[in-house]
């Protein structure tokens, strides 16, 4: 019975570690892209429907996949927004009081995040970017 049992954990360790979630589309790198968007168009700031669409249409100009997104839409014109992706996760958190808002996107892998920094750039129209990319690994 014994071995049996390390027969088994054997077979199914190589078909674990053989599977497509190890091949080189998902070495273990990520990439992180933060961004603070100043001076924003105000009507697209506080379409809270318009950009939750810019965000999931940027989301996938990159390449990832939108699995699911859960907004909240605070007293005022404010809101928050995290996209759950198949590579991990994007967000805005806007603050119309000041025109202007916070993005992220991480994924895992490698994907275009300018497409999604380009994309949100022509929807909400910033006067002035603070952003940063890097690679996590």
């Amino acid at each position: 019975m014994k071995l049996l049992t390390k027969i088994i954990l054997v077979f199914f360790a190589f078909l674990f570690f053989n599977s497509e979630a190890f091949s080189e589309e998902y070495e273990f790198i990520g990439e992180h892209l933060i961004a603070s968007y100043y001076g924003c168009d105000k009507a697209a700031l506080t379409d809270f429907a318009g950009l939750k669409r810019a965000m999931e249409e940027s989301v996938e100009k990159t390449g990832a996949h939108v699995l699911h997104s859960c907004s909240h839409k605070f007293d005022g014109e404010g809101f928050t927004m995290v996209i759950l992706i198949s590579e991990s996760h994007a967000s805005v958190h806007t603050y119309p009081e000041h025109d202007s808002c916070f993005i992220d996107i991480f994924t895992c892998g490698k994907k275009d995040l300018e497409k999604f920094d380009e994309s949100l750039r022509t929807f909400l129209k910033p006067k002035k970017v603070n952003m940063k990319t890097f690679w996590r690994n």
